[in-house]
C-alpha cells in the first residue's frame, strides 16, 4: 500500500491531486490516508510522529512524507529504506527518527525529475510519481548517499513537547511512553499530571497522562479537551518529573 503522511489539511485539492496521480500511475494500489494535518510546516515534529506511527506498516509498504517548507529550494529528495519500508519525500530532516530507529537504513538521492515539476507542488509532480513507480516495483533514477547524509544529530531521540492536538482535544507528545517511568509525572504550565492507564480508569474532567496505542505519551482529560484545559498545542513545552 501506499501511505500518505502530509501537512496539506483535509480541505482544498492537494491531497486530492497526489491521489489522482496515484490512482493513474499506479491503479490497484491501496492508498491509506494517516495523516492530512501532520505539524505544518515543521518536519521535525512530523518526524517522531512518523516514527511511532510507520510501526504499524508493514515490509513493502511505501509511505509517501511530504512536509516541506523549503520545497523548490535547495534541499533534495530522497528515498529511504527503513524497517523493510520505502519512505519518499523531501530530504529536511522528516526521516531522521525513523532512519535513527531502524536496525538498517538506506537513503537514496531521488536523481528523476518528470517532464514538468512545479516549484511549489513537489508532493504531486516528484513525490507522488516516484511513490507510484516504486509501488508498481518500478525503478527510480537515484544516487546513494553514505548515512550521514541529511541528518540532525541536534535532534533528540525523544521530543518533550506537544507535536500534535487530535480531534478529541489530545496532545500527543513526542516522548516514547518507554523512556518514562511508571511512575513518571508530567508538567506543563505549571501543572502536574499523573499517569494513568487509560479514559476510563478516572472520573469523567480528570487530566492525566497515558501511553497511547502508538507508543506515545499523550497528555488528555476523560471525556474533555485537554488543549483548551491546559491551554496546550503544538510547541508546548513538557517537563518530566521524576517519581
Amino acid at each position: 500500500m501506499i501511505v500518505l503522511f502530509t501537512d496539506f489539511g483535509v480541505s482544498g485539492p492537494y491531497v486530492g491531486q497526489m491521489k489522482a496521480v496515484l490512482a493513474r500511475e499506479a491503479p490497484g494500489v491501496p492508498v491509506i490516508d494517516l495523516f492530512a494535518d501532520a505539524p505544518v510546516h515543521d518536519p521535525r515534529a512530523g518526524a517522531y510522529l512518523l516514527a511511532a506511527y510507520c510501526e504499524a506498516f508493514e515490509s513493502g509498504d511505501i509511505l509517501l512524507c511530504v512536509v516541506d517548507p523549503g520545497v523548490g529550494g535547495p534541499r533534495s529528495a530522497c528515498i529511504v529504506e527503513a524497517g523493510e519500508r520505502l519512505f519518499v519525500g523531501p530530504a529536511n530532516g522528516l526521516f531522521e527518527l525513523v532512519r535513527r530507529r531502524a536496525a538498517d537504513t538506506a537513503i537514496h538521492e531521488i536523481t528523476w525529475r518528470p517532464g514538468t515539476l512545479s516549484a511549489s507542488f513537489h508532493g504531486r509532480d516528484l513525490f507522488a510519481p516516484v511513490a507510484a513507480r516504486l509501488a508498481r516495483g518500478s525503478t527510480v533514477p537515484s544516487a546513494p548517499r553514505a548515512d550521514d547524509w541529511d541528518r540532525r544529530p541536534d535532534w533528540p531521540d525523544d521530543l518533550a513537547e506537544v507535536a500534535y492536538i487530535d480531534h478529541f482535544g489530545n496532545a500527543i507528545s513526542g516522548l516514547r511512553a518507554e523512556t518514562l517511568g511508571p511512575q513518571a509525572v508530567l508538567r506543563v504550565g505549571g501543572r502536574r499530571i499523573p499517569r494513568a492507564r487509560t479514559f476510563s480508569d478516572l472520573p469523567k474532567g480528570e487530566v492525566f497522562w497515558y501511553e497511547n496505542a502508538n507508543g506515545l505519551a499523550e497528555l488528555a482529560i476523560n471525556r474533555g479537551r485537554a488543549d483548551r484545559v491546559l491551554d496546550l498545542g503544538p510547541g508546548t513545552q513538557i517537563d518530566i518529573e521524576a517519581p
